[in-house]
């Protein structure tokens, strides 16, 4: 079944730092291979639960890699029965 996952990574870096971190988490979440879609606040993902929570996990992990010492997460889950995809959603205002 289809999820939604929307996930806002705030790294505890230097504020010159704090861009080129999350730009690592985009690469993975575009490197996963999962939809998504990058917001101004946060990065929505469509997939299987399991997959796109793991891809939450490793964002965290990334984060530390690359110098937080601390990281901040917002995580969002949309489901219902039968699946949620983002097109579903945004495809009105496209």
């Amino acid at each position: 079944m289809l999820y939604n996952v929307s996930l806002q990574v705030i790294p505890i870096v230097p504020e010159a730092e704090v861009y080129p971190v999350v730009d690592k988490v985009i690469d993975l979440i575009r490197e996963s291979g999962v939809k998504y879609v990058v917001g101004p606040m946060e990065t929505t993902m469509e997939g299987e639960l399991d997959l796109l929570l793991g891809i939450v996990a490793r964002a965290q992990e990334i984060c530390l890699q690359n110098g937080a010492t601390r990281v901040l997460s917002v995580v969002k889950i949309d489901c219902k029965a039968g699946g949620v995809t983002i097109e579903e959603k945004i495809n009105k205002y496209r």
